[in-house]
């Protein structure tokens, strides 16, 4: 072969690589979206960022950098001629994803003079709904994204960092109560970087999360009397135990109202969700322990977690409250703003 021959050959070669990156990197853009890392003074409607999927509690707390990258989105939305640096609330969902319900809550903190940010944790890693398998997502996976949120929130220049609190609903709610504790604060964190504000609609407290430290911050928890998927004793019983630490806890309880008590729908049933209402047990953030209790005996290791699966029953009751429909956001504004100033 003569050496015209070996040169055109070698050009071909090139071209033909060249051709195979250019798809493989097209390829790359359709399947990771952009990930937006800084928020800019004109960003609104969804916002795709990076967060992590810890596999378990302990996975969080001893390898929260190594867990595997998540690629979630957010909707954010600015109030109308607000000042030029605004409080914001980020705002978690239930088991069954994001719905109306949430986007009725971020319209009420938009007028209220806030940022709102719905994050979504399921679409992005493929889930539908953990109504009846909760296992399908840890629950520190919803805390990640609650810091993971917050800290995309604090860059953006509208945003006071400063008075950024953090709502949500059920198994959402779990993750806006339980980030209060600083175990959980510290890994997704730099510095004093912290909410400002708890507020849990209807959280699950039976097998609760206990810490010393706490992150100083005021909750707010809004339970149903009636409530048979999450109930209200174990959460009335935790809001004790955050005050015996020093917390600034506020607890509602609406006497007759079920869970989902601030939306307007029709009471119904949902016969395969699972519930841990049976369920009584805690994980020690400090020393990393999980134990349960039954018929009064405290079980640890793996007798432990066989009772957290042994315990959970199916069969819940949904619904809106007209009395907590209808109070529910002004306790929620009130604390808003008493925990801002």
């Amino acid at each position: 072969m003569t050496a015209a021959r070996v040169r055109h050959a070698f050009r071909n070669l090139l071209c033909v690589l060249a051709a195979s990156v250019l798809a493989a990197c097209s390829s790359s853009a359709t399947v990771n979206p952009s990930i937006t890392t800084s928020l800019s003074a004109d960003q609104s409607g969804i916002v795709t960022f990076a967060s992590v999927t810890p596999r378990s509690t302990s996975d969080y707390l001893a390898h929260y950098a190594a867990s595997k990258t998540a690629v979630i989105t957010g909707v954010l939305s600015m109030p109308a001629n607000g000042p030029r640096v605004v409080p914001a609330v980020i705002i978690l969902h239930g088991s069954s994803g994001v719905n109306p319900g949430e986007r009725v809550w971020a319209r009420r903190v938009n007028a209220l003079g806030y940022a709102s940010f719905v994050v979504d944790s399921f679409t992005g890693r493929g889930i539908k709904s953990t109504e009846n398998d909760q296992t399908q997502l840890s629950m520190t996976a919803d805390i990640a994204d609650a810091y993971a949120a917050l800290r995309l929130l604090a860059t953006d220049p509208r945003i006071d960092k400063s008075r950024i609190a953090v709502m949500g609903f059920s198994r959402g709610a779990i993750a806006a109560l339980y980030s209060s504790l600083e175990p959980f604060r510290l890994p997704a964190t730099e510095g004093n970087l912290r909410f400002a504000a708890h507020v849990a609609f209807y959280p699950s407290c039976g097998i609760a999360y206990n810490a010393e430290r706490l992150d100083g911050s005021p909750v707010l928890m809004l339970v149903g009397g009636k409530d048979n998927y999450t109930p209200a004793a174990p959460c009335i019983a935790y809001a004790d135990t955050l005050r015996s630490k020093g917390a600034q806890v506020t607890l509602k309880e609406y006497p007759d109202a079920w869970h989902g008590f601030d939306r307007p729908t029709p009471l119904h049933s949902k016969p395969l969700a699972t519930s841990a209402r049976a369920c009584h047990g805690v994980y020690d953030l400090d020393s990393r322990t999980f134990t349960m209790i039954r018929d009064g005996q405290m079980l640890s290791g793996a007798a432990a977690v066989a009772e957290s699966k042994r315990c959970l029953t199916t069969g819940v009751t949904l619904g809106g409250d007209p009395q907590a429909e209808a109070q529910s956001p002004a306790e929620v504004a009130a604390f808003l703003k008493a925990a801002f100033e």
